[in-house]
C-alpha cells in the first residue's frame, strides 16, 4: 500500500506515504491516496490529531518527474496540480490538526505538504527547498504554501536559487516549529499530538477553521468574524464546562458539544 495508516492511540492517527523506491514522490496514486486519507480521518469522529510522515530516507521529493514528462498534454498537467492543490486544502481546511513530521528531505511539493501542515517538526539533518528552477519548473504552486509561512525574501531567495534550507534555519524563518535529534522526533511529536488530544475536539476545530479565514481578511474584517467565531465557541458546552473546571480547580471533561 502507499499509505499506510496507524491508531497510535488517544485519538492520535499516523499517515505514512509508503513509497521510499521513489522518495515518497506525490505521483496521482499517492495524491489520491492522501486526499481520500485525510477526508476519511476528517469525518472520524475517534480521530483528533494526525501525524503525517514518509518512509525511508525521507519524507517526499514531490512530484514524480518520471510521471510529470510522460504527461505531456495540458490538461492532464492541469488535473495533476490541481489535485495536489486539492490535497492541500483539504488538510488547511480540514477539522483536524495535521503534523508534519520530517526527517530527509522535504522538497517542491514534498516541501509544499509538510508546510502546508498546522504543524512541522524535523531530523536536525532534515533539509527543505524548492527546487524547480534548477529543471526549469518553477515552484509556483509549492510557493503558495510556503509563502503564507515565512517572509517574501526568504521565500523568492529559495525559489530563485532552488538551493536547500537546513532545519535549524527553516526554524529560524518560522517554517517548522523545532528541529530534533532523529532519536528524539518521534517522543517530541507525540508530546506535542497528545497535549492537543487532550482539548475539546469542538474547539480545536472552531478555532482551526477561524485562524486561516481570519489571516485572509482585513483588520477590520477579521475582528467582527472572530467575535461571531468566539460567540459560536463560548455557546458550546464545551466552552462552560472547560471554564467551570477552571474555576473549580478540575480538569474538564469533554462532550466535544
Amino acid at each position: 500500500m502507499v499509505i499506510l495508516v496507524k491508531n497510535l492511540g488517544n485519538g492520535i492517527k499516523n499517515i505514512k506515504i509508503n513509497d521510499p523506491k521513489t522518495y515518497n514522490s506525490l505521483s496521482f496514486a499517492t495524491l489520491r491516496s492522501l486526499l481520500n486519507t485525510f477526508k476519511k480521518l476528517d469525518k472520524d469522529n475517534t480521530t483528533k490529531v494526525i501525524i503525517l510522515e514518509g518512509a525511508g530516507k525521507g519524507f517526499s521529493a514531490g512530484h514524480n518527474l518520471k510521471e510529470v514528462k510522460s504527461l505531456k498534454k495540458r490538461s492532464k498537467y492541469l488535473k495533476l496540480f490541481n489535485l495536489c492543490s486539492k490535497l492541500m486544502l483539504q488538510i488547511v481546511e480540514g477539522k483536524k490538526p495535521v503534523i508534519a513530521k520530517v526527517h530527509g528531505a522535504a522538497y517542491a511539493a514534498g516541501c509544499q505538504l509538510a508546510t502546508s501542515c498546522d504543524l512541522a517538526y524535523s531530523t536536525k539533518d532534515a533539509t527543505f527547498a524548492t527546487p524547480g528552477v534548477n529543471i526549469g519548473l518553477f515552484c509556483s504552486t509549492p510557493m503558495v504554501a510556503v509563502s503564507r509561512k515565512i517572509s517574501r525574501k526568504r521565500m523568492m531567495k529559495m525559489l530563485l536559487t532552488g538551493e536547500p534550507i537546513n532545519a535549524e534555519y527553516a526554524k529560524e524563518i518560522g517554517l517548522i516549529n523545532d528541529c530534533f535529534l532523529k532519536s528524539n522526533l518521534n517522543n517530541e511529536v507525540l508530546k506535542v499530538a497528545k497535549t492537543i488530544a487532550s482539548k475539546s475536539n469542538l474547539t480545536i476545530k472552531i478555532g482551526k477553521q477561524a485562524f486561516y479565514k481570519q489571516l485572509e481578511m482585513p483588520l477590520r474584517k477579521a475582528y467582527l468574524y472572530t467575535s461571531k467565531m468566539m460567540t459560536l465557541n463560548m455557546m458550546s458546552l464545551d466552552a462552560h464546562e472547560g471554564i467551570s473546571a477552571f474555576l473549580n480547580k478540575r480538569k474538564p471533561k469533554w462532550k466535544n458539544k
